[in-house]
């Protein structure tokens, strides 16, 4: 037994030490090893350690696993070579380039790798985050002289407040200097999606002049919040705004002032907007909150809201001719005042309007016969119906004659309604119009462009609600007739001096003739 050990341990050493030429040189060693490996197995035999039967099981055991190895192994080599011929065969060798082709190939290479830098900022050390590239700025001041005279047939201020209007002077020309300042912002949130925001000079009890008046003994001006609204836009041919909106509506001063923004949502359709169309339609539609009141006991009134709705045409007859009409309907609701039921009864006193200018028809709702305490609402609804067109001949190019023309009449006007509710046989006094003709640059953007116009306006009491008409033709409000002319001139990019004559004179009831001259220098960015 022992010399069978020995024997067993002298082969593993001789295995081993034969393996371990084979790793270092194998192929020079390999022979060796078999021979050796026979001798061994045959001695093992001899000595009778193992049997022939066992030692022929062990060489074919060991010529079949040395087979599966060669078979693997050729397998992984033409593998490798296949994948080495298939990166060989997309390979295009180039023996020659001409210099030529050289000087092409890096400038096509260096214009990618320069807008895809500028794009990505790579080393930009002026580089500023990406949404700051959504966000747009945009504003203007203007410098005001006005001057506001009085004709001295006007009746006294005492006359107009006996029967509720708002003015405070009729008989003193006034002489004041004014500033407006607006400034927004507009943020692109993601593609269909902005959001705008305006502060402006004025106060938040006036919604239709953003004015701030100089001589404040040096005390500081203040800002409002104008507009702050969110935009949708999810196709070409449509739009929605909620919020704070500008005015959405195709029009003129006659109906809203130009400073008038709008509290609630509206949406346009423009169809075919896109399209090179000579007719291009759209459709404007809104609902607005006028006065949000919250009901209980003791006030009985309702929320006043005011919806709107607009169709209307772009009309493009050629390179020089151009239409555009706008037919609208804006139905206002509980805009009207109710009377108290009792003396001293409250309930109704939210029927008045918050904000008034001057000319509605107007009755008091207190009944309580204390002349100091009245409080006076609107005596008509007002439901306005509205037709504005416009119409640009560019023959002269860039000199452009534009004529204006709009009609606003009142279908809310009820005469026994009236009557019924308070008490007074109103004449019905519900139509207003507007004709303008300029001539010169349709917008005043450079140096030396100019603009020349005239109008005639006229406008009845209840024609539309004095709230939010015009503030500087007679002052603001309704029940006024008369011309305007002015002009602009550039006098540098974005900045442009204007000027304007408004005289004016009531239509009914007591006299009131103003005279108003305007004087402006404007810049905007």
């Amino acid at each position: 037994m022992n010399i069978r050990l020995k024997i067993m341990a002298v082969a593993v050493a001789m295995a081993c030490s034969c393996g371990a030429q084979a790793v270092s040189d194998e192929r020079e060693k390999v022979e060796v090893l078999h021979e050796t490996t026979l001798n061994l197995i045959g001695l093992l035999v001899e000595q009778g350690v193992i049997k022939q039967e066992v030692a022929d099981a062990m060489l074919r055991k060991a010529e079949e696993k040395a087979a599966k190895k060669v078979a693997t192994q050729r397998t992984l080599e033409k593998k490798a070579e296949a994948e080495t011929a298939a990166k060989e065969k997309n390979v295009v060798r180039v023996g020659y380039v001409p210099e030529h082709v050289k000087r092409e190939m890096r400038d096509q290479i260096r214009q990618e790798v320069v807008a895809q830098a500028r794009q990505e900022r790579w080393g930009d050390v002026n580089t500023v985050p990406e949404w700051l590239d959504r966000l747009k700025w945009e504003g203007d001041v203007r410098l005001r002289y006005q001057s506001d005279q009085f004709s001295d047939m006007n009746a006294p201020v005492s006359f107009f407040e006996a029967a509720g209007q708002s003015i405070s002077n009729t008989t003193d020309d006034r002489k004041r200097e004014r500033i407006r300042l607006r400034l927004g912002l507009n943020a692109n949130v993601t593609q269909g999606v902005d959001v705008g925001v305006r502060i402006t000079t004025g106060t938040t009890s006036d919604p239709v002049s953003t004015n701030q008046t100089m001589g404040t003994t040096s005390n500081k001006y203040s800002l409002v919040l104008d507009r702050a609204f969110l935009k949708l836009t999810p196709v070409d041919w449509f739009s929605a705004s909620g919020g704070r909106i500008p005015n959405p509506f195709f029009g003129t001063d006659l109906v809203w002032d130009e400073d008038l923004n709008f509290e609630g949502a509206a949406a346009t359709f423009r169809p075919w907007a896109s399209e090179t169309l000579a007719l291009k339609p759209f459709l404007t539609v809104g609902a607005f909150s006028n006065q949000e009141i919250e009901k209980s006991a003791s006030v009985r009134a309702d929320s006043k809201w005011m919806m709107g709705a607009q169709a209307g045409l772009e009309w493009n007859l050629n390179a020089q001719t151009r239409f555009k009409l706008g037919v609208a309907y804006y139905d206002y609701k509980h805009i009207e005042g109710i009377p108290n039921p009792t003396l001293s009864s409250t309930q109704f006193n939210k029927t008045a309007p918050d904000f008034r200018q001057k000319g509605n028809s107007l009755f008091n709702i207190d009944n309580d016969g204390n002349a100091a305490t009245n409080l006076w609402a609107l005596a008509s609804d007002y439901d306005v119906a509205n037709l504005t067109l416009v119409a640009d001949f560019a023959q002269f190019d860039p000199v452009h004659l534009i004529g204006t023309v709009d009609y606003a009449e009142n279908q809310g006007f009820n005469r026994s309604e009236i009557l019924a509710r308070t008490g007074q046989a109103i004449e019905p006094e519900v139509t207003g119009y507007l004709a303008r003709l300029a001539v010169g640059y349709p917008v005043i953007a450079d140096r030396q462009d100019w603009q020349a116009y005239v109008a005639y306006r006229y406008l009845e009491r209840d024609a539309v609600p004095d709230a939010f008409t015009d503030s500087d033709f007679h002052l603001g409000g309704t029940n006024n007739k008369g011309f305007i002319i002015g002009g602009m001139y550039g006098l540098a990019k974005n900045t442009w001096l204007s000027a304007r004559w408004m005289s004016s004179d009531q239509i009914s009831g007591l006299p009131l003739s103003i005279d108003v001259l305007q004087v402006d220098l404007n810049a905007k960015f």
